[in-house]
């Protein structure tokens, strides 16, 4: 696998990663006790921490790359494993 298909595969999964937790860990302005804004909707966050949000996808994505890249290097799961509709 070379380097540009390394960055390219992991830059998926943190994007995925960085989609999947988006509703984890936020909290709206009635939790957290203060007032909103007019015409704020009810589900908006209080406060959004991007940096901290972008570091947890990217050690999510590492995390799920790491596995990927050690399925592809030992072979754990084929894609013969995974043809559902003519099992061998």
């Amino acid at each position: 696998m070379t380097i540009g298909s390394i960055v390219a595969i992991y830059f998926l999964f943190f994007a995925a990663s960085a989609f999947v937790l988006l509703p984890f860990g936020v909290k709206t302005d009635e939790e957290a006790g203060t007032p909103k804004v007019p015409g704020q909707a009810d589900s908006a966050p209080h406060r959004f921490d991007l940096p901290r949000h972008l570091l947890r996808a990217a050690l999510l994505g590492l995390l799920l790359f790491g596995l990927y890249y050690a399925n592809w290097t030992y072979g754990w799961v084929k894609v013969e494993d995974l043809d559902f509709y003519n099992p061998s």
